[in-house]
């Protein structure tokens, strides 16, 4: 599940970035700090999407930022970001305003995290809980909630 690889000190709010650049290398520096990704992770993603397009933004105002695991996943991860002020990848679904940076370390881990991650990003009212969440901790208890797990 998701509530079991997120960590409050995975979760930021407020954040400002410049760019969409600065937002990933800013969401996954949590993770990059506990030793979940290798700095070559982040620079995968950025590079994929610099190559691919922006296909880490999955849904409206929403991007997951991952990589391959073999590109510098070492521990299993989630993480939760707000911007303060939403930022341009370039995708249909922009401009994106959340970002759950994520490391898989095998292809098939990560499927129960993605599964509980799209019921929650389906709930109606999950983003307005999100903006009003005033802590990390707090974040962490709406996930659970969400997932059903309080």
């Amino acid at each position: 599940m998701l509530s079991d690889l997120l960590d409050e000190g995975f979760v930021q709010l407020g954040v400002e970035a410049d760019d969409w650049e600065d937002a990933v290398r800013t969401s996954t520096r949590p993770l990059l700090d506990a030793g979940k990704i290798a700095p070559s992770y982040v620079e995968d993603i950025i590079s994929g999407v610099k190559d691919l397009g922006p296909y880490i933004v999955i849904a409206p105002h929403v991007a997951l930022p991952h990589a391959r695991p073999e590109c510098g996943a070492l521990e299993p991860a989630v993480g939760v970001v707000t911007l303060r002020e939403p930022v341009e990848f370039g995708s249909a679904n922009d401009p994106v305003r959340y970002l759950f940076p994520l490391s898989a370390t095998d292809d098939d881990g990560h499927l129960g995290a993605l599964q509980s991650l799209v019921e929650i990003l389906s709930d109606a009212d999950f983003f307005a809980q999100l903006d009003r969440a005033k802590t990390p901790a707090k974040v962490v208890e709406l996930v659970k909630a969400k997932e059903g797990r309080l």
